[in-house]
């Protein structure tokens, strides 16, 4: 005798929710295998992740969070606490944090801060916290960010994107790595050394890129200049820019993120200054309009995709108290178009 789903009042057959042990059958996987992708944890191959990911839309499978919730004492919620999302690499990690804590069965509680001070990163951490979150998300690389989270208890599952050096960032990327990238680059098509724009002086990619610059220009054993301070915007980039004409002889500049380098490109256009025929300029960043800038800007790309895999994995492991997946600095990609050539 087979047992049939319940009928509803009005006689049509009721069907049952799907549960994870359709989704693993429909994919050919373990139930584990299924509870890991939706955990986001990256002891699971791409192949595997994407069978799991095609049966629960197909099933229509949701997690179960109210029942859940009850059982494991948890919300289902993070927190996040992140920089002005007017930058274009904070904006792209939430992001990429925000569709990986989907998949993972969390929803996000965001807080969106304008000052990166340490009273307010204090207050916002308080709040995330009253509202009972499982865990936070910090997204500001900046001292007063990590002074904050120091007064933090233990107890409480905390993770830092492009924290400092030795401390809590879980999925930062190479960011030394990629400046030496940008550099090399134009140090091989001839130039005998490269100019600098950075970011501001509080930010910790901004001193990690300007490290890699310093690391490559010593290595190569080229001649060290002045550095230019800019604070991301393009405006900044483009008062650089204007600096940078105040030195003929300069030939290649890395400038620390795409923004700035569009001022950069705006200010030796009103020059007359050639890019790349007198000027080669190499960005960061990859801006989905970088490639129509003019000239199209050569620069390093960010897998922010894979940042926030990486944090919502490594969060989810603090969490359950599971081992977090190994992982390591996050290599960049160096995209070269129409903004460097060698020198002439």
């Amino acid at each position: 005798m087979t047992s049939r789903a319940p009928a509803r009042s009005d006689g049509v057959e009721q069907r049952r929710a799907p549960v994870m042990r359709d989704v693993a059958r429909l994919a050919g996987v373990s139930h584990q295998t299924v509870s890991r992708v939706l955990n986001g944890h990256a002891s699971v191959s791409d192949a595997a992740r994407e069978r799991v990911e095609l049966a629960i839309a197909q099933l229509g499978y949701r997690r179960n969070v109210s029942a859940r919730a009850l059982i494991t004492k948890r919300t289902m919620t993070l927190g996040v606490i992140s920089v002005s999302a007017q930058q274009y690499g904070p904006a792209s990690t939430l992001f990429g944090i925000s569709q990986a804590a989907r998949r993972a069965g969390y929803f996000l509680s965001v807080a969106v801060l304008d000052t990166m001070d340490r009273t307010s990163m204090r207050e916002a951490i308080d709040h995330l916290m009253a509202a009972a979150v499982d865990g936070v998300v910090v997204i500001a690389p900046v001292a007063a960010a990590v002074e904050a989270v120091a007064t933090v208890p233990s107890t409480v599952p905390l993770v830092m994107v492009e924290a400092r050096d030795g401390e809590q960032s879980v999925a930062g990327i190479d960011q030394v790595g990629g400046a030496r990238t940008a550099t090399r680059h134009l140090l091989d098509l001839g130039h005998r050394t490269v100019v600098h724009v950075r970011g501001p002086l509080d930010w910790f990619e901004a001193d990690a890129r300007a490290r890699g610059w310093l690391a490559e220009l010593t290595a190569a054993r080229a001649p060290v200049p002045e550095i230019l301070v800019g604070d991301w915007s393009a405006r900044s980039g483009y008062q650089a820019g204007r600096r940078i004409l105040e030195q003929p002889d300069v030939t290649a500049v890395f400038v620390a993120n795409d923004q700035m380098a569009l001022g950069v490109l705006r200010a030796f256009d009103e020059a007359g200054r050639s890019v790349p025929g007198d000027i080669s300029v190499v960005g960061f960043d990859d801006l989905p309009e970088s490639e129509l800038f003019h000239p199209p800007l050569t620069t390093i790309r960010q897998d922010f995709a894979e940042v926030g895999r990486r944090c919502i994995a490594e969060i989810v492991a603090r969490i359950e108290g599971t081992t977090p997946p190994s992982g390591g600095l996050i290599i960049p990609e160096l995209v070269v178009r129409d903004s460097t050539a060698p020198l002439a």
